[in-house]
C-alpha cells in the first residue's frame, strides 16, 4: 500500500517503540559540508579591510568574488545578513578643535538652561540659494511607482541669501532675504533683530565660526546687551538654526521652479510666514556630543 521495502518499514516501527511519536520524525542528517561558512564570511570581513584593487575606488560584490576565488552570490548573502552595503556612503565631519568641550558645554547649557531674562538667538545664513527654473511633474518608474520627476535641463536666474534668527525658546524665526552675504549684512541683520528684541533686551547669539561673523568687536562694544557664542570649529550643526534651514529646504527650495529672483524671493517669503504662524521650539535630545568620531573598522562593527 505505501510502495516501500519490509526493512524500511520494519526501521520505522523499531524507532517508534523506542521514542514514540517522536522517533517517526525525520533524523537530522549531516549533509555536504558548506563551502562558504563561517571561515568565509571571516575573509569578506577582512577583505573590505584592504585596499581594493587596481583600477576601482571601492570594492563591490564581483570584486569580492574574484578576489576571494568564491561565488558572487555567496559574497552578497555575507553583505546582506551583516547589513553591509557597499555603494551606500554617509559622510562625517571631525571638529579638531581644542576647546571643543568648552565650546559645546556653552551651546548646549544655552539650549538646557538658559540664562534668566535673555533671549538665546541661533543666527546663520544660507547663501547662494539659486532660482532655477525647470519643469516639474510626475513619472511612472519601472516597477509602477509613481514619484515627483523634474526635467534634466534648467535655467538661473540668479542667486539670493537667506540671514535667519531661530527663538530657540519658542521657535519664533526672524529673516531678512538679500544679494550679498558681506558683514555688513550680517551686521544689518544683527541690527534688525536687536531692534526686534528691544535695545535693553540681553541677547545670546549663538553662531559657526563663518568669517563674517568674526572680528565684531566694534558693533558689539556698542551693544553691551548682546554676547556671541561660537560653536566649535567644524560643528555648526550644534545650532539649531540649521534644522530649521533643513526644513526650509525641504518644503520649499526642493523642486521649486522660479522664473526669476523674484519668484524665489516670493516662495520663500511665503514658507517664513506660514511657518511662523505656528512655530515650535526644538528640544535638544542629544545625551552626548563628541568632537572626534572612531573610525571603526568592518570587524569591529560587524562583532
Amino acid at each position: 500500500m505505501c510502495h516501500t521495502r519490509p526493512n524500511t518499514v520494519i526501521k520505522w516501527r523499531h524507532r517508534f517503540v523506542q521514542q514514540g511519536l517522536a522517533g517517526l520524525q525525520d533524523a537530522a542528517r549531516p549533509g555536504a559540508k558548506p563551502i562558504y561558512g563561517v571561515d568565509f564570511r571571516n575573509r569578506v570581513l577582512a577583505l573590505l579591510e584592504q585596499p581594493p584593487p587596481a583600477g576601482q575606488a571601492g570594492w563591490d560584490g564581483p570584486a569580492v568574488a574574484t578576489a576571494l576565488n568564491g561565488s558572487v552570490h555567496a559574497v552578497w548573502r555575507v553583505l546582506r545578513q551583516e547589513g553591509i552595503c557597499l555603494q551606500r556612503q554617509r559622510s562625517w565631519c571631525v571638529s579638531t578643535d581644542k576647546e571643543f568641550s568648552a565650546k559645546a558645554a556653552d551651546i548646549v547649557g544655552l539650549y538646557l538652561n538658559p540664562p534668566e531674562k535673555a533671549l538665546v538667538i541661533s543666527v546663520d545664513e544660507k547663501p547662494s540659494i539659486q532660482a532655477l527654473e525647470r519643469k516639474t511633474g510626475y513619472v511612472e518608474t519601472d516597477n509602477g511607482k509613481i514619484v515627483r520627476a523634474y526635467k534634466s535641463t534648467y535655467k538661473r536666474h540668479g542667486t539670493l541669501n537667506l540671514f535667519a534668527a531661530l527663538e530657540v525658546a519658542t521657535g519664533q524665526v526672524q529673516t531678512t532675504i538679500t544679494q550679498l552675504k558681506r558683514r555688513e549684512e550680517f551686521l544689518q541683520f544683527m541690527d534688525q533683530v536687536v531692534a526686534e528684541a528691544g535695545p535693553e533686551q540681553e541677547l545670546h547669539v549663538i553662531l559657526d565660526n563663518y568669517c563674517t561673523h568674526k572680528k565684531c568687536d566694534s558693533w558689539l562694544a556698542k551693544h553691551p546687551n548682546v554676547h556671541f557664542h561660537f560653536t566649535p570649529t567644524s560643528a555648526s550643526w550644534l545650532n539649531q538654526v540649521e534644522i530649521w534651514f533643513g526644513i526650509l529646504s525641504r518644503k520649499a527650495l526642493r523642486g521649486l521652479s522660479a522664473r526669476s529672483t523674484t519668484e524665489l524671493r516670493q516662495a520663500i517669503e511665503a514658507f517664513v510666514e506660514a511657518y511662523t504662524q505656528h512655530p515650535k521650539p526644538f528640544k535638544w535630545r542629544k545625551r552626548e556630543v563628541k568632537g572626534s568620531q572612531l573610525r571603526n573598522t568592518i570587524v569591529n562593527l560587524c562583532n
